[in-house]
């Protein structure tokens, strides 16, 4: 899997060459990682089974800097505070009390700049808390990572990766940084925060023939800032902090300016109409005085006092005071508001576009149908009882799985382990099926684990003994079983049989039809759906661990429905958004089906649609305008892999 011909770590090739906060070429090279194979990845990067040792490490850390990412522009306080008194009313306000202090008014002199120091003290106060929340977050956790250094296995500060360096990854672990794979058993990654791809990817070693593939098509890299869900793997470290994949959407975003909100720039439009007005009032007394006979100097302080009276004082506090308080109520229902000008902007908003995995919906799998032979069944978590398919099925489905589950002090169920495996265990647990004590009473004695090809996994248990849990009556006693589990598409082929109420019977076309039907239509509501099977081996042979020729001659228990549920209270607030006139745009990598069924149980398509990445990558400017105005409201989603990134930077 390594090349151990390195004897002397070199500088990585240019592909990987130090530079600022990223350019388009050198992304662009960097990209061709998952066209190579191992061997010319750790050559060019200049490391080898043994890794960096610690000397080269620190020289490349110096030419590459730290791993993290970078704020660029980020708001001192004194910015923060030039910010406050450089608005348009501040600067008249500051200009009427130095015209007071020369007139020798000091009483309003005072006053005025009381009121300015309050309107600058509450907007740098709040801004400033906000700005440290925001700078406590990204430090909340440097996390350490197992990284071969030296031929040895050390462990190490995310922040201190570099290129070449050879990362350990087992579940649970966050990908610290870009990474070629060149090691993968059963290395599964969840890469939603990236992607909008709200399942696991299965990860391989094999370069991609594809020339230009978008990131959720590179299953031989794993991204920074994603997470390994299952299995275990390494790969070697081709780009760090801001070169990254996730640096590169921070570059983008930093790119972004800020502008100015409608209420700052009504204000500055009232204060420079103010002053026009003070300016004028104050030439019409000072010719009306000279017309009359004035004295030069009575004029002047005059005019002076017209134009610092024009002036509205307590404008700019009691304005700044009324958006303090509704940024203090947004933080209590935890919504941090970075700039007070902001609070008002929200009043403005005509269209929210949301991410759907883990906004919309809860980010958590859950078992929503069991279709059997003849009929389908919704869960709904009630504990009512199941008919004894459904019973079965998921009984199948907490033998063939590497989830954990436990109950805790509380005696509430916790599991561990991929998103889809839990939620498997998750519902035999509501549907009454103890997993660990029929985990006990059927022990594993064999497997052969899932993979990308296959589309499925099995394993072997048994035998089978004369007190057979009550979730696995109809199975026979005295043999051992196998389960497999997998894609129906994929193992419908090796079906014989289909157990139909309390018993196998023959699979027909007829029978097979049904269960493709079933498939489809529950892939078009949006979910993600598994077979579940299994086949007496009354003489299993086993080799090793492995299961032999266990996926042949199947029968189908039943098929299972799993979805991202939708938030209990995001229908009420698309509900709420719509009566006041906001659009709600969904941002999803889902297939085009699956988020259009999504979106209606939200309440958000009303006669809209769904636009794809691919689609939207073709669109100009006027093309895509004309697209928004004629969804309403609209889903835009991925309609594949192939798409899925270029729909997630349209966000």
């Amino acid at each position: 899997m390594y090349s151990t011909s390195n004897t002397s770590p070199r500088p990585p090739a240019a592909a990987v060459e130090p530079r600022g906060n990223g350019t388009a070429g050198a992304n662009q090279a960097a990209e061709r990682w998952h066209a190579l194979e191992i061997d010319e990845v750790l050559e060019r990067l200049g490391t080898g089974a043994a890794g960096l040792d610690e000397a080269e490490s620190a020289t490349r850390l110096t030419a590459y800097g730290r791993n993290e990412l970078v704020e660029a522009n980020a708001n001192s306080p004194l910015r923060l505070l030039w910010d406050q008194l450089t608005a348009v009313m501040v600067v008249i306000l500051i200009g009427a009390a130095a015209l007071s202090l020369v007139l020798g008014k000091f009483l309003e002199a005072g006053a005025i700049a009381t009121i300015v120091v309050l309107f600058a003290v509450l907007g740098f106060v709040q801004e400033y808390r906000a700005e440290r929340a925001i700078a406590a977050l990204r430090r909340m956790a440097v996390p350490t990572v197992r990284v071969v250094r030296g031929g040895g296995i050390v462990e190490a500060a995310a922040i201190d990766l570099v290129p070449g360096d050879l990362v350990l990854l087992e579940a649970g672990n966050v990908v610290p940084a870009d990474l070629r794979i060149i090691e993968s058993a059963g290395l599964r990654i969840q890469e939603s925060a990236l992607t909008g791809e709200s399942e696991p990817v299965d990860k391989s070693t094999e370069p991609l023939a594809v020339d230009d593939p978008v990131i959720g098509d590179r299953r031989n890299m794993a991204y920074s800032g994603t997470q390994v869900t299952y299995g275990r793997g390494r790969g070697v470290v081709v780009a760090t902090g801001m070169r990254t994949e996730l640096g590169r959407i921070a570059t983008l975003l930093q790119g972004v300016g800020s502008g100015v909100t409608p209420l700052q720039r009504r204000l500055d439009h009232v204060g420079k109409q103010l002053a026009v007005a003070g300016v004028v009032v104050a030439g019409l007394v000072v010719a009306l005085g000279a017309l009359g006979g004035e004295s030069l100097s009575d004029l002047v302080l005059t005019a002076i006092s017209v134009a610092v009276a024009v002036i509205p004082e307590g404008l700019p506090a009691v304005v700044t005071f009324t958006l303090a308080i509704g940024a203090q109520r947004m933080l209590r229902r935890n919504a941090l508001i970075r700039k007070l000008p902001a609070v008002e902007t929200l009043g403005s908003v005509t269209v929210i576009c949301s991410d759907k995995t883990g906004t919309l919906t809860q980010n958590k799998m859950t078992v929503a149908v069991v279709d059997v032979a003849g009929r389908s069944v919704r869960l709904d978590g009630s504990g009512e009882p199941l008919p004894m398919a459904a019973s079965l099925t998921l009984a199948a489905g907490v033998l063939c799985n590497d989830g954990e589950a436990r109950l805790d002090d509380a005696n509430r169920l916790v599991t561990l382990g991929d998103p889809t495996e839990t939620a498997l265990l998750t519902a035999a647990h509501e549907a009454g099926i103890d997993a660990q004590a029929l985990r006990t009473a059927v022990p594993r004695i064999g497997e052969r684990p899932f993979d990308s090809e296959r589309k499925r996994m099995s394993t072997v248990h048994g035998p089978l003994g004369p007190d057979t849990p009550t979730a696995l009556t109809g199975l026979e006693a005295g043999t051992s079983i196998a389960l497999v589990k997998g894609a129906a598409d994929s193992m419908i082929d090796n079906v014989v049989a289909v157990w139909d109420d309390d018993r196998p019977v023959t699979a027909t076309d007829a029978w097979r039809h049904r269960v493709l039907d079933a498939n489809n239509a529950m892939a078009a509501d949006g979910m993600r759906v598994l077979g579940i099977a299994y086949r007496t081996l009354p003489d299993a042979v086993l080799g090793d661990g492995d299961v032999i020729d266990a996926e042949q001659g199947l029968t189908l228990l039943g098929l299972v429905g799993i979805i991202d549920p939708p938030r209990a209270e995001v229908r009420d607030a698309v509900a709420t958004c719509t009566a006041a006139g906001i659009r709600t745009v969904m941002i999803t990598g889902d297939h085009p089906l699956t988020a259009k069924a999504i979106a209606a149980d939200l309440g958000i398509l009303h006669g809209g649609t769904a636009v794809t990445g691919a689609e939207l990558e073709h669109l100009d400017a006027e093309d895509l305008a004309a697209v928004v105005h004629a969804s309403r409201p609209s889903t835009s989603s991925a309609s594949s892999r192939r798409s899925r990134t270029k729909a997630r930077s349209w966000r």
